[in-house]
């Protein structure tokens, strides 16, 4: 009985039709005879898997497997073609698919909305090396490209992102995000905008981040502290000075009440917390910081699980696509992982996967019953064979 391999159980998940209507709609396809948008989206995903160090290794890792080619829609993986497909393919293609992904795996794993909590930032992709010079020109410290993403942290998900050159400021990509009613936005001091903030409490939603030291504040209202948070400090209210900085920039928060928490971490660093939230606890406000941690570990999971720190191919073009399907391929894993009902991580997972990519579960359990019941058979009428 044909069952499929671990590679197909991952790539069921994949929407090809809809794949196939963004490659159309953006030409991914014109003048290409072999090879494709799909077979190079497949064959990525199966190298993010196999963590391929080389085009060389992937190649071969792929190819000798040439009886599971039809089922995942491959016909065979030649190291120069990849190299040609990766350099010329176009990754607005891979992008809208992760978006895609990003929408179904948030209707699969959806759960109860009671909160809407998302948490705001970026990592570095540094690009150094033979090859690489190009990259300096979109940095400012380190050459590279930098990953921002807007993580839903009750689903587990990015909900958002967009790949910069690491000189792009963290703000300018921030206030490109959509803005969602009675949602919750946190964020680190990277994002300080006065006229962003406004627009996120017109929106709405709210907001909390940290309050920079130079910030020209004045105390409107100490509130009372709550005595079961030992670890809020203080608690006020307060508003800006000026109405405009000194270039002359209005602040769009000016004449506005904003709410001053400060709070003791666990290794005694003290933190100053903003918020536009004057109604919940000083706690609540202080435990929601700490969620941003969330995303720091999302973050170094990709990093440590993914193929994105080393990269197959040396143009713009080869890395921006291996970005994405790093992240296409985090999405399947995702959708697969919630879909099976197993109570195994997204770790677990992922190393299944990686020890046995191309292997067929359900046949080699099968064989494995099968086998074991001959040797209980043969115990039972031919003793002597087993002494």
């Amino acid at each position: 009985m044909f069952s499929l391999s671990q590679i197909g159980e991952v790539l069921k998940y994949l929407p090809r039709g809809e794949f196939d209507k963004i490659v159309r709609e953006h030409r991914g396809d014109r003048y290409v005879k072999r090879f494709g948008c799909q077979q190079l989206l497949v064959t990525m995903i199966c190298g993010q898997l196999m963590q391929a160090r080389s085009l060389r290794q992937l190649e071969v890792g792929i190819n000798q497997h040439r009886n599971h080619h039809y089922h995942i829609g491959l016909q065979g993986v030649n190291r120069s073609t990849l190299a040609d497909a990766n350099a010329k393919r176009k990754p607005v293609v891979f992008e809208e698919l992760a978006k895609l992904l990003i929408n179904l795996a948030g209707r699969s794993m959806r759960k109860s909305r009671e909160e809407m909590l998302y948490l705001l930032d970026s990592t570095c992709i540094p690009l150094l090396g033979r090859g690489l010079q190009w990259a300096g020109q979109l940095a400012t410290r380190i050459p590279g490209l930098r990953l921002h993403v807007l993580y839903a942290s009750n689903q587990q998900l990015p909900v958002y992102f967009s790949i910069t050159g690491e000189n792009v400021p963290d703000v300018v990509e921030g206030r490109t995000i959509p803005l969602e009613r009675e949602a919750i936005y946190v964020f680190d001091k990277g994002y300080c905008d006065y006229e962003w903030w406004s627009r996120i409490d017109a929106a709405g939603a709210s907001f909390v981040t940290r309050l920079k030291k130079n910030a020209a504040v004045q105390v409107q209202r100490v509130r009372p502290l709550d005595h079961l948070a030992q670890n809020v400090l203080s608690d006020c209210e307060i508003g800006f000075r000026h109405p405009s900085n000194r270039g002359g920039h209005r602040n769009a928060y000016a004449g506005g009440t904003l709410r001053r928490i400060e709070v003791l971490r666990d290794n005694g660093e003290r933190l100053v917390l903003v918020t536009n939230d004057l109604q919940s606890p000083a706690s609540r406000i202080a435990a929601l910081y700490k969620e941003r941690w969330q995303i720091e570990l999302f973050f170094k999971w990709i990093k440590q699980n993914l193929k994105i720190k080393s990269f197959l191919g040396e143009s713009d073009n080869a890395i921006r696509i291996q970005l994405l399907t790093a992240l296409i391929t985090y999405l399947l894993v995702k959708i697969k992982n919630a879909a099976s009902g197993e109570k195994l991580s997204l770790r677990q997972d992922i190393d299944r996967l990686r020890t046995g990519l191309f292997l067929r579960p359900r046949e080699e359990e099968s064989r494995w019953r099968r086998t074991n019941r001959l040797r209980r058979l043969m115990e039972a009428t031919q003793p002597e064979l087993f002494r």
